[in-house]
């Protein structure tokens, strides 16, 4: 298993002659594992709920220098852990929270397992009010995103 400078598993992608490694906490951790593993920085796609990253550079990652996208029209905004504006719904997580630990046992369990279990939150937007939070993985499905994310190309030797 392989994961980045803060020892969060990464996603390995095997294709031919390269293998894809994504899930990057941010632009520099890719730079970073990408010199370390004599790798190149690739964007790649996941669209319409597919799970089989594609190579492109449609949300210019790169050029941008992000890590994380999400496109799912102009109804909704994705906004990930490490975006500012994140900070902005800060509240509206901790409401829910105090909200789940009132409720009776086996509804905190099973909501509090969902919401724990959320390695790197996303929180999602819809006509500018606060929707729900999802996963980096979950939204690869959710409302026919195209989610893009930094990636790390290493040749299989």
């Amino acid at each position: 298993m392989e994961t980045n400078a803060f020892d969060q598993k990464l996603n390995r992608y095997e294709f031919d002659d390269t293998i894809i490694y994504t899930g990057f906490s941010s632009y520099q951790d890719a730079e970073d594992y990408a010199q370390k593993k004599n790798g190149k920085l690739v964007e790649v796609g996941f669209k319409d709920g597919n799970d089989n990253p594609e190579i492109g550079n449609e949300a210019n990652l790169i050029e941008k220098k992000l890590h994380y996208v999400v496109d799912a029209g102009d109804e909704y905004k994705f906004i990930h852990s490490s975006d500012p504006a994140f900070k902005e719904y800060a509240d509206e997580l901790q409401k829910i929270k105090a909200k789940l630990l009132e409720s009776p046992p086996d509804e905190r369990y099973l909501a509090n397992f969902e919401i724990e279990n959320t390695e790197d939150p996303i929180v999602v937007i819809k006509n500018d009010h606060f929707e729900s939070v999802t996963s980096r993985e979950r939204s690869k499905y959710l409302k026919h995103a195209n989610v893009y994310e930094i990636g790390v190309s290493v040749p299989i030797s």
